[in-house]
């Protein structure tokens, strides 16, 4: 039996326990309102959702909303004002004080304990809104864009936390994110919406190499599309081509356009000799505008759009 199954027609994916699931999509595409859906916070116009082989009750059918096996963690999380932390914890928690303490060194709060709710910094405060979520001992948690307001050194934290809450605590996990390196580095499946239906379902290393359109393309980062004939279009990501200044077999010539640093690699913007713009990246740093190149696409790993 699923863990959970969600069936509304539009889209429709199980679950089973210890899976993790992104879920992907542009702004206003449905991914929000899916996770409340899951939850039992918003009512579906059809079908229906069945966690542990029971259907989840939507706030119309039900006085309370939300189901007491799945917590959802939203974007505008609240927290009692000027109390202590541990305050705040004690009221919600099911959990023996061994268990308790556990689950606040998984969530990296045990140190914040004695502090009160308006000493905390936005990051701090996202971690206790989880554990209070967590005490509760759901069995499904739900992430509705966790990174979104955070620095890349709460953000690193965070994704420990969630990491550490699968494998520590055996919850399975449901994530929202628009940033794709979230969805890709921590999914074992990605849900790619929009306008509430699904536009593909696969591991994430296929939702990136073969996309099955342009949309989905596109929200997991730049990409090239070369004419290939019979009306096909040979899909590379930047990093696919192989580069070099000197000509090699079968490759295309080029001439570099412009150059930006991005950490671990360059960019290069290039246009080829038939005239069109591509976009390639390479840890060579002598590359520099007005370059002449050449470029190899990965003919043995091809993928048409």
């Amino acid at each position: 039996m699923d863990f959970l199954q969600v069936l509304l027609g539009g889209v429709n994916f199980s679950q089973v326990k210890g899976r993790k699931i992104a879920v992907a999509g542009e702004t206003g595409s449905g991914k929000t309102t899916l996770l409340k859906t899951i939850a039992g916070l918003a009512q579906p116009d059809k079908g229906k959702i069945v966690f542990e082989g029971q259907r989840v009750l939507g706030p119309a059918e039900k006085l309370i909303p939300g189901h007491p096996g799945i917590a959802y963690l939203s974007q505008q999380f609240e927290l009692p004002q000027n109390l202590r932390i541990e305050q705040v914890l004690e009221y919600a928690n099911e959990l023996s004080e061994e268990d308790a303490k556990a689950l606040f060194r998984v969530c990296r709060i045990d140190h914040l304990m004695k502090r009160r709710t308006n000493q905390l910094s936005g990051g701090e405060r996202q971690r206790i809104a989880l554990a209070k979520l967590l005490i509760g001992v759901p069995r499904l948690l739900l992430l509705d864009e966790p990174y979104s307001n955070l620095d890349m050194i709460h953000k690193g934290l965070f994704k420990t936390v969630i990491r550490d809450i699968g494998q520590k605590l055996d919850i399975t996990c449901i994530l929202v994110s628009h940033d794709p390196l979230d969805a890709l580095s921590w999914a074992d499946e990605i849900l790619v919406i929009k306008e509430g239906r699904t536009v593909q379902q696969a591991p994430p290393q296929q939702i990136y190499r073969q996309p099955s359109n342009e949309y989905v393309a596109g929200l997991f980062g730049k990409y090239n599309l070369l004419e290939a004939g019979n009306g096909k279009r040979l899909f590379v990501r930047p990093e696919q081509f192989k580069v070099g200044k000197k000509a090699f077999p079968a490759a295309m010539k080029g001439k570099i356009t412009a150059v930006s640093f991005w950490g671990g690699f360059y960019e290069a913007e290039i246009l080829s000799e038939s005239g069109a713009r591509l976009i390639t990246h390479t840890t060579d740093n002598g590359l520099a505008a007005g370059d002449a190149v050449f470029l190899l696409p990965p003919w043995d790993d091809v993928w048409y759009l």
